[in-house]
């Protein structure tokens, strides 16, 4: 079982970093969409959730002040951007090299602290997917109030698709192309 269940984490995980470029594509692509408040604030929090979670997987220590810095409402939402492609990338490369075995070891979550919170690190991937995919709902929703039609990043879209990879388009990569 452990062995199924490490490739649909995987497959989850696939299927986000997809469906988070497809996102950035038309949010990017609208005008003002990338400047609107709500948009913004949910993707700095979705990126940020992504983040603490890859941190408590690989063991690191997670100092959530320094989120508050790294994704305040200050940042430049291309800086946001960068770091959720390196989110995506350390993701990816965690998941590649873990074993299935590690999935039902327990964390901590520290942002919730009365009661004290431990789940496994399954549960956490399957939290910072479902997590995600929520807040993408909501930025889809927002997306159609500013008159953008947003992408359809139904998982089993992916599937059929073929599992696509994600297509990512940075600022440095536009400049080179123009």
């Amino acid at each position: 079982m452990e062995k199924h269940m490490i490739e649909f984490i995987r497959d989850l995980y696939g299927h986000q970093e997809w469906a988070d470029a497809e996102h950035w594509k038309a949010i990017e692509a609208h005008p003002g969409a990338i400047d609107d408040e709500e948009i913004c604030k949910r993707l700095r929090h979705l990126h940020t959730t992504q983040y603490g979670y890859l941190l408590l997987v690989r063991g690191d220590q997670v100092d959530l002040r320094s989120f508050a810095k790294r994704y305040g409402d200050s940042v430049a939402m291309q800086a946001v951007k960068e770091h959720a492609v390196e989110i995506h990338r350390e993701t990816a490369k965690l998941l590649s090299e873990l074993p299935a075995s590690r999935l039902e070891e327990k964390i901590l979550i520290p942002w919730f602290k009365d009661p004290t919170f431990i789940v496994t690190v399954g549960q956490a991937f399957a939290q910072a997917a479902m997590h995600s995919q929520y807040h993408r709902g909501q930025n889809a929703t927002r997306l159609r109030e500013l008159g953008a039609k947003p992408p359809t990043t139904d998982f089993v879209l992916w599937i059929l698709k073929g599992r696509p990879r994600a297509e990512w388009v940075l600022l440095d990569e536009l400049r080179k192309r123009t």
